[in-house]
């Protein structure tokens, strides 16, 4: 089992920026890849970005040029830097761990962005 605590998220004016963490903890060993989805409010949740073991990264084309993924290996903790955020960011936040074919999620953290 992997349990994953987001946090970070919160209440910011659009233009400004957040870092979300989630660290993982339980049977951290062989994750593989790490990312943040969202799901915002009358919506499907949708990949933000995600990160393999070894740094290989993907975003999804809305977050390209403002979010950063990273990853700690040795802290088992990966990271959302978001720059120029938009209301349309607003959402809950979700950490999302693979694992033997098997994906785990964090409780989520709420992101709301103001105009």
């Amino acid at each position: 089992q992997v349990q994953l605590v987001e946090s970070g998220g919160g209440l910011m004016q659009a233009g400004g920026s957040l870092t979300l963490s989630c660290a993982a903890s339980g049977s951290v060993d062989s994750i593989n890849v790490m990312g943040w989805y969202r799901r915002a409010p009358g919506k499907q949740r949708e990949m933000v970005a995600v990160i393999s073991s070894n740094g290989m990264t993907n975003y999804a084309d809305f977050v390209k040029g403002r979010f950063t993924i990273s990853r700690d290996n040795a802290k088992n903790t990966v990271y959302l830097q978001m720059n120029s955020l938009k209301p349309a960011d607003t959402a809950v936040y979700y950490c999302n761990a693979l694992k033997d074919l098997f994906n785990y999620w964090g409780q989520g953290t709420q992101v709301t962005v103001s105009s």
